[in-house]
Parts: structure tokens; C-alpha cells; sequence
């Protein structure tokens, strides 16, 4: 990967530039649980579709600021509504964030030909860290375990369970797309999802 970029001093996480540096400008990207939003920030720069979700409406005001195009939603996603009931996005980020209940009305926000990107924690992060609990840490192949029983049409790009340093945390994470079916797309060509 090379440099890492950062955007108001907080890094972009090395999977998700992965996976959308390539994308071209007007995608629509959502960011659940963005927090202070440091990957919205940097998808700013390449002219996306931006909406995020957080309970942390102080987060989201500081947000607002640096990226005013964004669609910002203040919501409990795991207590009260869905606020994304019926809506798609060609890009599903999902980073440090694990409330399994929401996995299916993740997965169904991906749009055809969409990408869902999901890096979180995993089990063996309560020996070095937090989070400890085991509520919060995905179990070994979790993630291509709820991709997989979402049903025909999903590819996976790139998965990676293990530990990363710096600091040394457990960590599993995917990267998959949500073919659309056949004769669905305009064009002759398939996608491309370079590597």
C-alpha cells in the first residue's frame, strides 16, 4: 500500500483505499457508523455520493463542516429504525463497527454491481485490547459466512483474517461485490474491480 492518507489526522484504513481508489466520480458511498467520518473526508476528494450514519450527532456536526455535500444521519441503528429502509448504494462501508442483528439490512443496501467493504474486529482482539467483549469481535469467518448465506450473486474480491500491528489489534475483513443478475447491466463488459 505504500503511504497512508490521512484526512484531518485520521488514516484512511489501508482496505478501504484498497477497494475504493478506483472508483470513478458520482458513486454513491455509505459509511455506517463513519464516526468522525475520516473515510467520507477522503471519498470527498474524488467527487462521491457521500451519506453517513452515526448515533454521534456531535461527530456528525463537526462532519457537516468539512464535508458539506454529505448526507449526514443521526440514528441508533442498533435500538431505534433503520433510517436506510429501501435504499441502495454502489459502495457499503462498514470499519470497526460489529452489531450482527444489522448484517442482512447491510448486505441489502448494496446495490447490484455494488461493493460492500467491512473491516472489523476479531476474536483473539481481547488478548491484546478493546473491544474485549466477544459481542463485538467476529468469530473466524464470520464475514464470508453472512456474504455466502446472503445469497446467490455475491463474489468476494479479497478477505483477510489475522492480526495487523502498529497497534497490534485481530481483525477480519472483506471485500465483495453484489453481482447484478444476468442481462440486468447495459453494458457487453463485466465490472472491473481492479486489484
Amino acid at each position: 500500500m505504500g503511504l497512508i492518507a490521512r484526512h484531518g489526522g485520521l488514516a484512511v484504513s489501508p482496505w478501504v483505499e484498497r477497494w475504493t481508489r478506483t472508483l470513478p466520480a458520482g458513486q454513491r458511498v455509505l459509511d455506517l457508523a463513519c464516526g468522525s467520518g475520516r473515510h467520507l473526508r477522503w471519498l470527498t476528494d474524488q467527487g462521491q455520493r457521500l451519506t453517513g450514519v452515526d448515533r454521534d450527532a456531535t461527530a456528525l456536526e463537526d462532519l457537516a463542516a468539512a464535508c458539506p455535500q454529505a448526507e449526514l444521519i443521526t440514528a441508533d441503528i442498533e435500538s431505534g429504525r433503520w433510517p436506510l429502509e429501501g435504499r441502495m448504494f454502489d459502495v457499503v462501508i462498514v470499519t470497526h463497527y460489529l452489531w450482527r442483528p444489522l448484517l442482512p439490512a447491510i448486505l441489502a443496501c448494496v446495490a447490484p454491481d455494488g461493493r460492500l467493504i467491512y473491516e472489523t474486529f476479531a476474536l483473539g482482539n481481547q488478548t491484546v485490547g478493546k473491544p474485549s467483549n466477544p459481542d463485538f469481535l467476529l468469530r473466524p469467518g464470520e464475514l464470508l459466512d453472512a456474504v455466502r448465506g446472503a445469497g446467490a450473486g455475491w463474489r468476494v474480491l479479497g478477505y483477510e483474517d489475522g492480526t495487523l500491528e502498529s497497534p497490534l489489534r485481530f481483525v477480519q475483513r472483506i471485500a465483495a461485490v453484489r453481482e447484478a443478475e444476468p442481462g440486468a447491466s447495459a453494458s457487453d463488459q463485466p465490472p472491473r474491480y481492479p486489484l
